[in-house]
């Protein structure tokens, strides 16, 4: 397969990036700081340098023309203030959905977030609400579009070592997950077609990744699992 991935040198970005060039899959990830080409290409991906917080969509269809699949994995990060919550984690998601949807692509998989899809929590600071609320935006946005998605929603992040168990259900997540473990289920779910379509939670437990990701497909088609 061939697999763009949007914030590309972001920490999920370069671990699935790592698992989808080791096995194979021809990797392009876009990225806004150039100086980061070396690090994406010492991982076997291809650095495509746009800054999706000013690139137009004409700027992002020749990126993505010819994949296989889009991941969505770009965030303004940590220390970021509420205004890039917006241009980043909504604006981009939304730009590369267009973009998508104009080169014919039709997978994505969106890395959203816990909470999303709810109103932010009465205690939340403002730059976290903000967070909460363009991923929300963005999901809704991809949701809406006529497009092969899936929206992923990690639990609290770790970087600890990946388990390869996890809890993958429609219901909120709660707890931690790895950012490994994100990484192997976003593999996954990309080896998933019958995902599209599903909103799902993700967070640290005993079920190995690809049997998880095999019964959220079986869920949806009404179809048994693996036993």
């Amino acid at each position: 397969m061939k697999i763009v991935i949007a914030g590309g040198h972001g920490q999920i970005a370069r671990r699935l990036g790592r698992l989808l060039a080791a096995r194979g899959d021809s990797v392009a990830g876009i990225i806004r700081n150039p100086d980061h080409s070396g690090d994406l290409l010492a991982d076997g991906v291809e650095p495509v340098v746009r800054d999706l917080e000013t690139a137009s969509c004409d700027d992002v269809v020749p990126v993505v023309s010819g994949a296989d699949a889009v991941v969505f994995a770009a965030g303004a990060g940590p220390g970021s203030g509420a205004s890039r919550k917006h241009t980043v984690d909504n604006q981009a998601a939304v730009l590369l959905a267009e973009a998508a949807l104009r080169a014919g692509v039709r997978r994505y998989v969106m890395v959203s977030t816990r909470g999303a899809g709810s109103p932010p929590p009465a205690h939340a600071d403002e730059v976290w609400a903000a967070y909460i609320q363009a991923k929300t935006v963005a999901d809704d946005y991809l949701m809406a579009q006529d497009l092969d998605w899936t929206v992923l929603r990690p639990a609290a992040l770790t970087d600890g070592p990946g388990t390869g168990g996890v809890c993958l259900t429609a219901e909120r997540s709660v707890g931690e997950v790895t950012r490994d473990d994100v990484a192997q289920v976003l593999a996954a779910l990309l080896d998933t077609p019958a995902t599209a379509g599903l909103v799902l939670e993700l967070a640290e437990g005993s079920v190995p990744v690809t049997e998880a990701v095999s019964h959220a497909a079986s869920a949806r088609t009404g179809e048994p699992g693996p036993r």
